[in-house]
């Protein structure tokens, strides 16, 4: 499905934002990258430029790039080890309190597609 037909549009910019970060202030290593379903740092990158795109363009995603793309963005919201963590604010222009709102409503919202990928690694 796409973007439009599942999310409102600042639900959409918070996650092209959060795919931002990775190319930004957020520190990732290649056996994290691997858990979240990506082949190491360099495919996390290439595949983020490629879903923040896809999510703009409203191009319909794949159950396990909505996976992909909702791990990534809760991890690099919430991990101030690897992520944007206390910094997210000033880096995303997004305040904590709106951004864990629209996280929570975004997890309900993609609940049935994400489901088979609980507890596993997003792979198509």
């Amino acid at each position: 499905m796409a973007a439009g037909e599942l999310l409102t549009g600042n639900e959409v910019e918070l996650l092209q934002r959060s795919l931002v970060e990775w190319d930004g202030p957020a520190r990732c290593s290649d056996q994290l990258a691997f858990g979240m379903g990506f082949t190491d740092v360099a495919d996390l990158l290439r595949q983020c430029r490629r879903l923040r795109d896809a999510l703009g363009e409203d191009v319909p995603l794949a159950p396990a790039d909505w996976a992909r793309a909702l791990l990534a963005a809760e991890i690099v919201f919430v991990s101030d080890l690897v992520g944007s963590g206390v910094e997210w604010s000033t880096t995303t222009g997004f305040t904590d309190e709106e951004t864990i709102r629209a996280l929570r409503s975004i997890q309900r919202k993609l609940t049935k597609i994400v489901s088979p990928y609980y507890g596993k690694r997003p792979t198509d």
